[in-house]
């Protein structure tokens, strides 16, 4: 007796409740993360925005030239270019107005450029700067107006393993990965306040094409720095080729993502490009500058 009305009791709450329950749930189910990808349609941009949005995620990516891409990839391809601010204004507004939030920045889009300083062309080192230190800050003032009305966000920038070192022959590529470092130290405290979290992910070197893309500073025949320069130039290149794979990049920003406390700085890359990091803290200057020059036969 007791068990049976037990059973009627059970049924009667479940009769009465569950269509409530069901609009509760439906309700309440957490909608996916909204992750904005600025230089997605190649490398490690595209490697990111290809995980994400097979792991549910609603990726909106972008490119300068979307519409030689749009058809080789899932997921929502923008026009946008880091170094005009209109373009990106433009696509933060349709993305707001598509999917009505903004989770995630992923401010990736970046150039490379190799050369000696004093060869290297005052216009490509100023257009350097424009895309790699000045393009993520057009970015990040962006989004940050959404992700203060939501009290919510977080933007990670792409800066570089690099940027932590001057490297001979990438010494400007360095120094705007060096500056978006220290930036997003300073910015990451000031947004706090608004819920809003910012992190750095520095890459060591992936086999991707960013050596086709990047600004080569010419091997002139009559340079002083001809041999060095010829040399080192040919060994970047083969460590891009020989780099990780970018998936790896890939999966280590969807932890990032998914980590409530996300630490200040993240380095992906091979055990001794990573270790390079420590050394520098720990050796002396000159230690680590003989180093640097052994490891590229200077």
């Amino acid at each position: 007796m007791f068990f049976a009305k037990s059973h009627q009791r059970t049924s009667h709450f479940f009769l009465e409740y569950f269509p409530q329950l069901c609009i509760f749930a439906i309700h309440y189910t957490p909608m996916p993360k909204v992750v904005f990808i600025t230089g997605a349609s190649s490398g490690i941009g595209k490697a990111i925005a290809l995980h994400l949005h097979d792991k549910g995620y609603t990726v909106f990516g972008t490119s300068r030239n979307p519409h030689s891409y749009k058809d080789s990839v899932p997921f929502s391809l923008l026009q946008l270019d880091v170094t005009k601010p209109e373009t990106i204004k433009e696509a933060v507004s349709q993305i707001i107005s598509q999917a009505g939030q903004l989770d995630v920045l992923v401010n990736n889009a970046g150039v490379g450029i190799t050369g000696p300083i004093e060869e290297t062309p005052t216009d490509e080192i100023r257009s350097a700067f424009e895309t790699n230190f000045y393009g993520p800050l057009h970015v990040i003032k962006a989004v940050l107006p959404q992700m203060r009305q939501q009290q919510s966000g977080h933007i990670i920038n792409v800066t570089s393993i690099a940027g932590y070192m001057g490297l001979p022959y990438r010494g400007i590529y360095s120094a705007t990965k060096a500056a978006l470092e220290i930036t997003t130290e300073a910015y990451r405290m000031e947004t706090q306040q608004f819920g809003i979290k910012m992190t750095n992910i520095a890459p060591g070197d992936f086999a991707t094409n960013i050596a086709s893309g990047r600004y080569h500073a010419p091997v002139l025949d009559n340079s002083p720095y001809k041999n060095a320069y010829g040399a080192t130039l040919e060994m970047m290149n083969t460590h891009v080729d020989a780099g990780n794979d970018p998936s790896d990049m890939a999966k280590a920003v969807e932890q990032i993502i998914e980590t409530k406390h996300p630490k200040i700085h993240y380095k992906v890359g091979a055990f001794l490009q990573k270790f390079s990091i420590v050394l520098k803290r720990v050796l002396p200057d000159r230690t680590y500058e003989r180093m640097v020059m052994k490891h590229y036969k200077l």
